[in-house]
């Protein structure tokens, strides 16, 4: 009996031992994982600017593809867009040809509604995988064109998209004495004009898109220089 109670003694500290090895570890191990999932957390979760932008505020930081730009709050269309830092996107909008941000206390009305002939609208994204704007130019488009060019009436060179193509019933518009400076995709029917023209252009990580009335293209090397005026404007360092 003796024997039975002093074994039972030996195995009651070894038990104690044990869990005295292991418990200092898994207490250690559950209290980092607790703090690695609250910094995930904290990481991870939605936030806010503390106060709201004022819509007449200077231009702020927005760095969208791990590009910075200058944006006026005034420009931007959405409002949830209307804050500095990181973003996926932001649509914006200017008056033409002054390139001003929209005055904010002017407000469409069914008498007066907004006209789009006489607004720039701005797109600029993460590029993420897409293939460059010049590279889509020189090695997708042409597989899709027809196989003649043609002049606008503004001195441009321009070539239809094929009908059964994905871009039917758009045209490829460029300067032919410089197309990689000056291409865009334009429709051939718009709302109260000839087409919508999309100039497509990237800054690194950047896509920027400006759609625009393709009626302007009458007078095309004044818009080039004003579009590229705006670019510079929002990228300064670019």
């Amino acid at each position: 009996m003796a024997h039975i109670s002093h074994a039972g003694h030996r195995h009651h500290r070894r038990k104690s031992r044990s869990r005295g090895l292991f418990g200092p570890p898994l207490l250690l191990f559950v209290a980092v994982t607790a703090l690695a999932a609250g910094y995930v957390c904290y990481v991870l979760w939605p936030r806010w600017p503390s106060a709201p932008i004022a819509v007449d505020a200077p231009a702020m930081p927005i760095v969208i593809g791990g590009v910075t730009f200058d944006i006026e709050p005034a420009a931007i269309r959405m409002p949830i867009q209307r804050h500095a830092g990181t973003q996926g996107r932001v649509d914006l909008s200017y008056l033409w040809p002054s390139l001003a941000p929209p005055d904010p206390a002017a407000k469409p009305t069914v008498g007066a509604p907004i006209d789009p002939n006489e607004r720039l609208f701005v797109t600029i994204a993460a590029a993420g995988d897409a293939p460059a704007p010049l590279a889509r130019v020189k090695t997708i488009y042409p597989l899709y064109l027809a196989p003649t060019a043609s002049t606008t009436a503004g001195g441009l060179s321009m070539r239809a998209f094929r009908d059964n193509t994905p871009y039917r019933g758009e045209d490829l518009i460029y300067d032919s004495a410089a197309p990689e400076k000056f291409f865009m995709r334009c429709t051939r029917k718009g709302v109260g004009n000839a087409g919508i023209c999309l100039d497509e252009r990237r800054i690194d990580g950047a896509d920027i898109t400006l759609r625009f009335p393709r009626d302007w293209l009458k007078n095309w090397k004044d818009v080039a220089k004003r579009l590229n005026k705006l670019v510079a404007r929002l990228h300064p360092a670019h």
